[in-house]
């Protein structure tokens, strides 16, 4: 599903998933070490988790063809909390669009509020169009905290994307109250579209995090977004030059902005994210030259790690842990590939990250690594789909 790979190389992922799965079973995590245990199975496709204060005792999960379910107490409710199946664009089979993000509102629990990245249908026949990705806002039902209210929608914000992948899609609140949006680069193998690509072109919102006010329909822009007072760029974007961030997270105590953004042909990275800052795309595959036909990028900020593709193939951004369950996790940002392995990654003293693989990592044939979810507490969830029973599930960290 979220591979963000090319297609021979998710064919080939997938024939050799498939044929190793047959003596692939969950690997036993040796005693001490942090395990996962099962919340629940009966999910579908996976892609995003989301809490709010507004509602403690929930939990909120997307399904990619546009469901979003309730777990009440541990136990996912039968009835989705909201269904746009009709409306999200998702094929049968692999496909990267389809219900991608999810957010409330910082004011959930007086105004019913939250927010959706979804992938729908260009039906005007525009050219170069594959699909729209749309920025929902709706509400929750009066008197009913399980049910939101479908006929009362929102669109907030609406762009093209040029190709079915990198789309980016996740959602997540500021401590200034401001929504941060990530946004892939429109997809296509190396960012084709444009004379240098679209995640280093500031006129259009593609392969840049996005920040706006929700509080202004249908949007206001930040006084101090680093580009409103620059002639032709677009003023939502907040920093550029990504290809297709997969999961971007607040760390809860500092509120340093994670992104993980996965490569293209050799590696994977994470960064952290600065207000006006280039990370590189597509001059740039992490620390390394990519296109180096193209104008090299003023002032590009490297990752703070990356990994080669002998690792893994697709990162999958997590949280940095900031639980009570698990303290020797603390201030270790955990975060995955696709392929499998579960990893958390530290900063020493002395500024230097070092990366480590969890226990609780899977060998290839096991399950995909979608996502990663945080509750109220800061302890920390994985969303997967299980390759052999073709099941969604979700799973927590625990000691």
């Amino acid at each position: 599903m979220m591979t963000r790979i090319g297609s021979f190389t998710f064919i080939l992922l997938l024939f050799l998933c498939a044929s190793c799965h047959s003596e692939t079973e969950r690997k036993e995590v040796p005693q001490g070490e942090v395990d996962i245990r099962l919340i629940s199975d009966a999910l579908t496709l996976p892609t995003a988790f989301a809490v709010t204060e507004g509602a403690p005792d929930l939990m909120f999960v997307t399904e990619q063809e546009g469901r979003v379910r309730v777990l009440k107490d541990g136990q996912l409710l039968e009835e989705p909390f909201l269904d746009i199946t009709d409306e999200v664009l998702k094929k049968e089979g692999y496909d990267e669009r389809g219900l991608l993000g999810l957010a409330f509102h910082p004011d959930y629990g007086t105004n019913g509020k939250f927010y959706l990245y979804c992938s729908v249908a260009a039906n005007d026949g525009a050219s170069g169009v594959n699909n729209r990705s749309e920025i929902r806002e709706y509400t929750v039902q009066q008197g009913n905290p399980l049910l939101a209210n479908k006929g009362q929608m929102r669109k907030v914000l609406v762009f093209d994307q040029p190709e079915g992948n990198h789309n980016g899609g996740d959602l997540k609140f500021g401590a200034d109250g401001l929504l941060y949006i990530a946004v892939g680069d429109g997809g296509g193998a190396g960012d084709k579209h444009g004379a240098h690509g679209n995640a280093q072109n500031l006129e259009n919102l593609l392969g840049k995090i996005l920040r706006i006010d929700v509080n202004q329909p249908p949007y206001g822009i930040p006084a101090d977004n680093p580009f409103v007072n620059q002639p032709n760029a677009r003023p939502e974007i907040y920093a550029y030059g990504l290809r297709n961030p997969w999961r971007i997270s607040f760390d809860k105590e500092t509120q340093v902005l994670f992104v993980a953004d996965v490569g293209q042909n050799k590696y994977e990275e994470i960064d952290v994210v600065e207000k006006g800052g280039n990370y590189g795309w597509r001059v740039r595959e992490g620390f390394h030259a990519f296109n180096e036909k193209d104008p090299k990028p003023q002032n590009p900020i490297d990752p703070i790690f990356e990994y080669p593709h002998s690792d893994g193939i697709s990162i999958t951004g997590g949280y940095v842990y900031r639980g009570k369950e698990i303290p020797e996790l603390t201030g270790n940002y955990i975060y995955g590939d696709m392929t499998g392995p579960i990893w958390k990654l530290s900063q020493g003293d002395d500024g230097k990250w070092t990366n480590e693989k969890m226990a609780i990592s899977q060998d290839a044939g096991y399950w995909h690594v979608y996502s990663f979810g945080e509750d109220l507490s800061g302890e920390l969830y994985v969303l997967v789909r299980l390759l052999g029973e073709g099941k969604g599930a979700i799973y927590k960290l625990v000691k």
